[in-house]
């Protein structure tokens, strides 16, 4: 509904005409709502209810949007009641000029869901303009011979309005010579005719002065004057005839400016300058010229039938005597197919979901053709292969929407050309390019670059060192594409897990928590879990194998032969009679590395006789290599070293003490002589640091001792009576028993002769001494001879330790038997030197070897003078390295020897059985 109200005193005189308009609407979208208001309406006037045409409540309004889409803004539509509002000015003659019928057409756009309506609202005329002549006065001359009822053209008014509101008649003041008649022209418009009720006479009155009145239709009526000035002139008898009262011609509206339009004609019977006929235009134009001698009519501007479809004209012909014919010139425009089409857009969506349903709409399109008939109707396209479709809506009026499914990680955006091509002969077409955005929409899961992972990492590898990485591409934006990682699952338990490895939530670095040991862990299986932050969350797994690859890190270990308790070797029998060949042990051994680093092989470090036996490179069993010769001893003692085959190898020694015997009990005297192992390497680094010592200090005192007797003998010879012959204060045993400090077990008398010669001899021990005692010359107080200590006598029996009988439960453990690398559990020991065991050897390799020099020979496999210690250092390490101090000393200056006079030990303390184990002796300190 609509109401408005019109100007001067428009409202008085008709307060009920526009009280109610009619509102008239379709829920079909292909109908229209239309509404009637008059024009002129004050801004803010309500033109009816649009939300309750459209059946929409008050309460969707906010969120429904309702709003008016239009070229002009016109009208608008109020958020709180939802009326259709006047928001501009609304002149009729100015938006229709002189159609009959005006209405503005538009479209209400409602949302969520998108949709919208055609609206027509049509525009009343309301008389609000004056009928207005071109000019206040104007003036016309009539010949005194003119008779009456001859009929004048005059001048007519314009209005702006339509219908009974535009000009109506023409009405003329009072006049006895002349009348007005209302005349219409084929599109209705009115025209005054001036007839001449009666003759002239110039003589009499040459002017006369008339008023002109224009009215319309209007209630109330509105009018316009001009004044009228007719001059009589002298007598022209006849006057200009046209050919023709109208002319009428039809023209394109392409046609170039200067084209010949028509031509007007007219006649006048009179002679000489009457008969001279001039053609002008009535009311001077800007559109065509007329040529005023010819009557020719040329378009000087271009033609357009959108702005104007017709001109009407009045074309007079004055011949000399002024007298005026007039005739009407109507050009009627042809339209031409001139104007392309326009396309506007309206409610675009330029961002759309990639999951969006097909048949959603995207954009409402209006296409507009300013050509008429068939050259303005329009066609609308698509063009290009496009997921989407252009559906006509109404007159004019298309929707896009989606057509296909739509996927933004394969094309992002899209340029959308909408072609709109008129039915005109050529057609004409516009096409317009608009750019719609791909809203992405996580609908894409995490990738991992491959199928599984396989890495491989070797041991012992540094905390926090990445082992490997884990790359996975999710092809959506923003969060839906922001990968991060996690461990998820693996073959060992959480707390486990966590303690090996970790994964960066980022990169997908694998980090490894700890070092591995390929003997605890050989391979790892894990489940990585690549996550991206859409809503939902989308995600994938990988596998990743994590195998840990070995190093040379473990020693052998040594099973059999095994230690006692206490640390000391253990012994195996071989028969006497045992043939070449005799498979007399066998050294098992184990390494925890795997490969080539677990392959192990056999050497012989050292050997009391090294053809005796031999060693299998890689079974490790001891075979007899020849028969037991009368030469050979009964105790034979062997070491083992087991090397791994690693880069560099680890290694491992185990020592076989084997007595040649056909019996236990046979076999247990020899037992006791054999050296027992230290129990600490710490006691061995001991003994060779006191060893070192006392060396040197002897070294020492020996040179000063050297200097001081050439010095006393080439200055005072008698100086040396304390050295004569039986001034020793004791002629027994001088070492005491105690050998704890560390020297080796031998024992000195010293005896000076006045020959000059001086020996060194092993002595019986007649009594212990103390450890503190010395020998003291006689004659010289200051003289001190430290004592040598001795752990053994050479010829008292009393002085030896009776030997333990053996022990009644002498039988071998199960532990002690040999047997596979997998029977027995023997303890690890470590590589050459930092072994406990190979020290102790080490110390009693120096010991034995240091006791067996006194007879002469050694079996330690190491040849005469290197205590077996070449097999352990090389050749290059000898007995000359390690003083010995039963050589013979010479003291320059004097004819005193220290002599060695080695004496066989025939006595040895054996060790007792103690345990269910059989020990080759007990452990004795030096």
């Amino acid at each position: 509904m609509g109401s408005g109200a019109g100007k001067r005193g428009w409202a008085p005189r008709r307060p009920g005409l526009f009280a109610c308009l009619l509102s008239l609407f379709c829920l079909a979208l292909s109908e229209q709502i239309r509404y009637r208001i008059p024009e002129e309406m004050a801004q803010g006037s309500v033109v009816g209810n649009l939300a309750t045409d459209l059946r929409l409540s008050v309460h969707e309004l906010a969120t429904r949007n309702l709003r008016v889409s239009s070229e002009k803004p016109y009208f608008a539509v109020s958020a709180e009641s939802g009326e259709l509002l006047v928001s501009s000015r609304l002149d009729r003659e100015q938006i229709c000029g002189k159609k009959p019928a005006c209405a503005l057409e538009f479209e209400a756009v409602a949302e969520n869901p998108l949709n919208f309506y055609h609206v027509n609202v049509e525009i009343e005329d309301v008389n609000d303009h004056t009928p207005k002549f071109t000019q206040s006065s104007f003036e016309l001359q009539i010949s005194e011979s003119t008779p009456p009822g001859a009929r004048f053209i005059l001048e007519v008014a314009e209005d702006a309005d339509i219908g009974l509101n535009s000009l109506q008649a023409y009405k003329l003041s009072l006049s006895p010579s002349f009348s007005l008649i209302n005349k219409e022209k084929q599109d209705g418009s009115k025209y005054p005719e001036l007839v001449l009720e009666q003759p002239l006479d110039r003589e009499k009155q040459s002017y006369h002065r008339l008023v002109l009145t224009a009215s319309d239709g209007g209630d109330p009526p509105l009018s316009g004057t001009t004044e009228l000035r007719i001059q009589v002139t002298d007598a022209n008898d006849n006057p200009p005839v046209f050919s023709q009262d109208v002319y009428r011609v039809s023209l394109g509206e392409n046609v170039p400016p200067g084209t010949t339009v028509l031509q007007v004609s007219a006649t006048d019977q009179d002679e000489g300058a009457n008969s001279e006929i001039t053609y002008s235009f009535y009311k001077t134009g800007k559109v065509f010229s007329l040529n005023s001698k010819s009557g020719e009519i040329t378009t000087l501007n271009t033609l357009d039938f959108e702005a104007v479809k017709e001109y009407s004209m009045v074309v007079e012909g004055r011949d000399g005597g002024g007298l005026v014919a007039q005739c009407t010139v109507e050009i009627s425009v042809q339209d031409e197919n001139d104007n392309r089409p326009d396309i506007t857009f309206h409610s675009l969506v330029k961002m759309i979901l990639e999951n969006a349903e097909p048949g959603m709409l995207i954009a409402l399109i209006k296409i507009h053709d300013r050509d008429s008939g068939e050259n303005g109707e329009v066609n609308c396209r698509l063009e290009g292969e496009v997921p989407f479709q252009i559906i006509s809506s109404s007159k004019n009026s298309y929707k896009l929407v989606t057509y296909g499914a739509l996927d933004r990680e394969q094309t992002p955006e899209y340029n959308v050309t909408i072609t709109a091509t008129d039915r005109g002969k050529p057609p004409l077409s516009t096409s317009t390019t608009i750019t719609l955005h791909i809203a992405d929409v996580n609908d894409n899961a995490p990738v991992f670059q491959q199928a599984s992972y396989e890495v491989h990492v070797a041991e012992n590898n540094p905390p926090g060192a990445s082992i490997a990485q884990v790359s996975a591409r999710d092809p959506d934006l923003g969060p839906n594409g922001h990968v991060s990682y996690s461990l998820v699952a693996g073959d060992l338990e959480p707390r486990a897990l966590a303690s090996y490895v970790s994964v960066s939530a980022q990169s997908g670095v694998v980090f490894a928590q700890r070092a591995f040991d390929h003997e605890q862990l050989r391979a790892l299986e894990l489940t990585l879990q690549a996550r991206d932050h859409g809503s939902p969350a989308l995600r994938a797994n990988v596998s990743l194998r994590v195998l840990v690859g070995d190093r040379n890190d473990n020693a052998p270990r040594v099973l059999y032969p095994a230690l006692g308790p206490d640390g000391s070797a253990l012994f195996d029998t071989v028969p006497r009679a045992a043939q070449p060949g005799y498979l007399v042990t066998k050294v098992v051994a184990v390494d925890a590395d795997a490969g080539h680093n677990a392959w192990l092989s056999y050497h012989v470090l050292q050997a009391s006789e090294p053809g005796l036996f031999s060693l299998g490179l890689r079974t490790g069993e001891v075979r007899t290599a020849r028969a037991l010769g009368e030469r050979d001893a009964a105790r034979q003692r062997l070491l083992v070293a087991v090397r791994d085959g690693g880069q560099p190898p680890l290694s491992a020694t185990a020592t076989l003490l084997l007595v040649f015997a056909d019996s236990l009990q046979e076999a247990l005297p020899d037992l006791g002589d054999a050296p027992a192992p230290s129990d600490a390497q710490a006691e061995l680094q001991l003994y060779l640091v006191v060893a070192l010592a006392l060396i040197s200090v002897l070294f020492l005192v020996a040179v000063i001792l050297a200097v001081a007797l050439h010095v006393r003998r080439s200055s005072r010879p008698a100086g040396w009576g304390c050295f004569q012959h039986g001034l020793c204060v004791k002629a027994g045993p001088v070492g005491p028993p105690n050998y704890s400090e560390g020297t080796l077990p031998y024992s000195y008398n010293l005896c000076v002769a006045h020959t000059g010669k001086t020996e060194f001899n092993f002595l019986t021990c007649s009594e212990p001494l103390s450890s503190g005692q010395d020998i003291l010359c006689a004659e010289s107080p200051g003289a001190l001879f430290p004592l040598c200590n001795s752990s053994e006598s050479t010829s008292h029996p009393e002085t030896l330790t009776t030997q333990a009988p053996p022990n009644t439960d002498w039988r071998f453990s199960q532990a002690q038997r040999p047997g596979t690398s997998g029977s027995q559990n023997g303890d690890e020991t470590g590589t050459w030197p930092n072994n406990q065991f190979d020290t102790e050897m080490l110390q009693a390799m120096i010991l034995a070897s240091a006791s067996e020099a006194a007879d002469g020979s050694s079996t330690l496999g190491g040849g005469a003078g290197t205590m077996g210690l070449s097999a352990r250092y090389g050749p290059q390490f000898t007995l000359q390295h390690v003083p010995d101090y039963r050589q013979n000393v010479y003291v320059p200056g004097s004819n005193a020897t220290l002599t060695n006079a080695a004496a066989k030990r025939d006595a040895r303390a054996p060790a007792g059985g103690n345990g269910n184990k059989k020990k080759s002796g007990k452990k004795e300190k030096k």
